[in-house]
């Protein structure tokens, strides 16, 4: 469980997060927290939250965005709001690591799938991109289907192929979360 003044990291990506509220903190409204990338550093994937907005503040260094198709560059004091729905990504293209604030609204369960994503990561579990296996991210991916999703295929489509690989990935011993701290004390013996 996450609480305020954890950091988690990802070595595949070159993010750290510095939680600053959580949604146990807020009654499940939000979730806040800095967000550091490093030089080349990204988000694993251009993704949706059809129910979660998020707000990112810029706090130090430039920040490219790409929101629906279109990139854009922001610097100190600017704020980029991505509504429910908004295909979005991000990452580093400077020299300096770059910190932003960042909030989600309402948390859902995004802490989870942050820290089993971040935790596979930091176990090398993970492709070049931040990705698990197909079979792991279905098992993850129907978990957290109201949290975030693919820009496309359509959702239903989504939902269809999560429907077929998730029990086959369960059948491996993936589960859902990973890297809570019971979970990882009996370290995965299944392939990654």
């Amino acid at each position: 469980m996450i609480r305020a003044g954890d950091t988690i990291e990802n070595p595949v990506t070159g993010e750290r997060l510095v939680f600053k509220q959580t949604s146990a903190e807020t009654d499940g409204e939000y979730v806040l927290f800095e967000c550091f990338v490093q030089p080349s550093g990204f988000v694993a994937a251009a993704h949706v939250h059809p129910f979660q907005q998020e707000r990112f503040q810029i706090i130090e260094g430039t920040v490219t965005f790409k929101l629906d198709g279109q990139e854009l560059e922001a610097a100190p004091g600017d704020c980029i709001l991505v509504p429910p729905g908004m295909r979005h990504k991000f990452w580093n293209a400077g020299d300096t690591e770059v910190r932003f604030a960042c909030e989600v609204r309402p948390a859902l369960q995004f802490e989870q799938l942050i820290e089993t994503m971040f935790s596979l990561a930091d176990d090398g579990k993970t492709n070049r991109k931040g990705m698990p296996n197909p079979l792991r991210l279905a098992v993850i991916a129907r978990a957290h289907f109201d949290d975030v999703r693919l820009p496309f295929p359509p959702a239903w489509m989504q939902w269809v192929g999560l429907a077929l690989g998730a029990p086959i990935g369960r059948l491996f011993g993936y589960r859902a979360t990973y890297g809570i701290a019971e979970e990882r004390s009996t370290r995965e013996t299944v392939p990654a």
